[in-house]
């Protein structure tokens, strides 16, 4: 089934990626932090960067390119985590997305979204909400939901978990 442009239509926090621009919910993002210390963890998918102190507590830190089948991400002065809320099992995980850049909040109607393409496009068409329009350029409406299975956010959760026992 596919989802109506109003579904879609809002206000979207924009990031980079491989020069490409993404965007995600704003209702999703809490906050946006400079790259501080990644502390890795073993056993973990590659995407899993590691955790990071936030206030005092671990929070699971996912490199957006690899998740999204990129290369790894190059840590530079405009790198940035993406601290985000994402449901896994009623409950509500806090996870660092890490990506290039982040740009702009930015507004986007239903009449500047279109349907994620069935190909042609970096990404896989499964994480792709839509694509959106502005100062003409497409920006690629990422589906969280989609990015992040329950098996994902599982293994986030459990890392969270590890990191909090051991620094217990």
């Amino acid at each position: 089934m596919e989802k109506s442009n109003e579904s879609v239509q809002g206000q979207y926090l924009t990031f980079t990626l491989d020069k490409e621009i993404f965007a995600l919910d704003i209702s999703r993002t809490r906050e946006v932090l400079e790259v501080t210390a990644i502390s890795e963890i073993p056993r973990t998918p590659d995407f899993m960067r590691g955790v990071t102190n936030l206030r005092g507590h671990a929070v699971a830190v996912v490199d957006m390119r690899l998740k999204l089948g990129m290369s790894q991400t190059e840590e530079t002065v405009d790198t940035c985590i993406i601290i985000m809320e994402i449901w896994c099992d009623n409950e509500m995980l806090v996870l660092g997305a890490l990506v290039d850049s982040v740009r702009e909040v930015v507004e986007i109607s239903a009449d500047n979204i279109e349907p994620a393409p069935k190909m042609g496009t970096a990404v896989k068409a499964d994480y792709i909400q839509g694509m959106g329009y502005q100062n003409e350029q497409f920006i690629i409406l990422v589906d969280m939901d989609a990015v992040f299975s329950d098996k994902d956010l599982k293994t986030a959760l459990d890392s969270k978990q590890e990191v909090e026992e051991i620094a217990a």
